[in-house]
């Protein structure tokens, strides 16, 4: 007689149907009756087994319940850790500029000309995600200030205005060593003076302040009208000391020497001036 193959057999177990009773302890009556198999069995256990786990795996991963697994950190922690992350980035981008600018302070000291660098971008800002593009509104604007100045024509003997600049006296607006002079075929329309921190600038002559404000470029930038349609420009500083409309005197403190700004390697002054809309040489009317 042939023997059957254990595999069959074992198959062949796992299908023999089984039949469970539940009966009444006191009157024996049945209640309730099932057909079962080894494999209807083993089928139902596994996929509740496995819907378990599935539902304790999303509630663990989805829900706030993972912060009390111990080891795993809760949003607190991970805050701090972002918050820790972005100082760690600004302290060693803070630290190279004081790298840049004590390398500079030497060269000058030893009476060579420093390296004209911008400062290291902050990597913790995305600029390629920035978007500069002009509004409707600002258009409009810019075709209509356009219309009305293209047929204002006027003839100005800018040779006598600058005459007249001469016969002025202007305070400078911060003693200290020029860095980096004027040169506009570089793009460079003003001068670079280097001073101690904390250092006081002053107004070069009276006028009103008509731009105190913060960009990108540049940090906090204050902006003077004087007489001679001539425009005085502070910018990279530290803090602002006086406001948009304020009237200023000649020698008044306006603001204090400063790093801010991305174009900037370490505390200085950029220092323009403007006369009838064209930038001019600082260093032709002011000692430094």
């Amino acid at each position: 007689m042939a023997k059957k193959d254990p595999k069959k057999k074992y198959i062949h177990k796992l299908k023999n149907k089984y039949r469970l009773s539940i009966y009444n302890d006191q009157t024996f009556e049945e209640v309730l009756v099932m057909r079962l198999s080894r494999l209807n069995v083993i089928t139902v256990v596994g996929g509740v087994a496995i819907l378990l786990i599935a539902m304790v795996t999303i509630l663990i991963a989805f829900t706030p319940i993972r912060e009390y697994i111990p080891g795993y950190p809760d949003g607190n922690t991970r805050r701090h850790i972002v918050e820790n992350a972005l100082k760690a980035d600004s302290l060693e981008r803070e630290l190279q500029q004081w790298k840049i600018y004590l390398g500079n302070l030497h060269t000058i000291l030893r009476g060579e000309n420093p390296d004209n660098m911008e400062s290291i971008p902050d990597t913790s800002i995305r600029y390629s995600e920035i978007n500069f593009t002009r509004s409707m509104e600002d258009s409009l604007l810019r075709v209509q200030i356009e219309a009305e100045g293209l047929y204002n024509l006027s003839v100005v003997d800018t040779k006598n205005d600058k005459d007249n600049l001469t016969r002025l006296h202007f305070f400078p607006p911060l003693k200290g060593v020029v860095t980096n002079p004027f040169n506009a075929k570089s793009g460079h329309l003003g001068i670079d003076v280097v001073a101690p921190p904390n250092e006081v600038i002053v107004a070069i002559a009276d006028g009103t302040v008509t731009l105190s404000s913060w960009t990108l470029e540049t940090g906090y930038v204050i902006q003077i009208q004087h007489q001679n349609n001539l425009i005085s420009a502070y910018k990279h500083n530290s803090k602002l000391l006086k406001q948009s409309g304020a009237q200023v005197k000649a020698g008044e403190a306006i603001a204090i020497i400063g790093n801010s700004g991305e174009l900037t390697t370490g505390p200085h002054l950029h220092f323009e001036m403007w006369h009838n809309g064209t930038p001019i040489n600082p260093e032709q009317y002011i000692v430094f």
